[in-house]
């Protein structure tokens, strides 16, 4: 059973924080498919659902963000799910903002959810996607950084991405990773084509 595992801090105050950028995607890919998130007698909230053939479960940790590795331990326990079924989406500092990354393994980047979850499945290979947050300029308090709500022009940009995420995790639950990341290589193919032809356009008419 797929499971996809959305990284962020518990409680109102964080909600729209660049750090809660996992728990932001799972809501919106809830909304979608009409799910809903309820407790469970675990550290997280839980929705499952059906997509195509897949049985798949959603997961929002409640341990706060360096001890997430507890929550999907428990949740791969609860629903008998293995690493390879797993998808973490997490908020990348190093990757510019909105930029998205599919990758199948990796280190933990400074993010103390993955070095978490790295530390108690004792594996750095699960499939994960990362949300890019960074900036061109100079950040002078990472860790204020992180806890900061997106702006309001940040926001519009997400929303702009959000489809082509929901579309990433979909593919997941249907076929795995390399479905996803066939889909992700396909539509990031079609992206640089059309602004090619943008730019060939606006040179054509200058």
């Amino acid at each position: 059973m797929r499971g996809i595992i959305g990284l962020g801090n518990p409680g109102f105050k964080y909600q729209l924080t660049r750090h809660n950028i996992g728990f932001l995607i799972l809501d919106r890919f809830a909304e979608k498919h009409n799910l809903q998130f309820k407790p469970s007698k675990y550290d997280f909230y839980y929705s499952e659902g059906t997509l195509g053939p897949s049985d798949f479960f959603l997961i929002k940790p409640t341990t706060f963000m360096n001890l997430s590795g507890i929550a999907v331990l428990n949740a791969m326990e609860h629903f008998n799910s293995n690493i390879s079924e797993l998808l973490i989406i997490y908020d990348d500092l190093y990757t510019q903002f909105p930029q998205i990354r599919i990758r199948n393994k990796g280190g933990d980047g400074g993010h103390n959810g993955i070095k978490s979850i790295i530390y108690h499945l004792n594996t750095n290979e699960f499939a994960r996607i990362k949300m890019g947050i960074g900036q061109q300029s100079p950040i002078n308090n990472l860790s204020n950084f992180v806890l900061d709500n997106f702006s309001e022009v940040e926001l519009k940009k997400l929303d702009e991405s959000f489809p082509l995420l929901m579309e990433l995790i979909e593919h997941f639950i249907i076929g795995g990773y390399q479905k996803s990341l066939n889909h992700f290589s396909k539509k990031s193919k079609e992206l640089k084509k059309e602004l090619n032809n943008q730019k060939d356009y606006r040179e054509g008419t200058s």
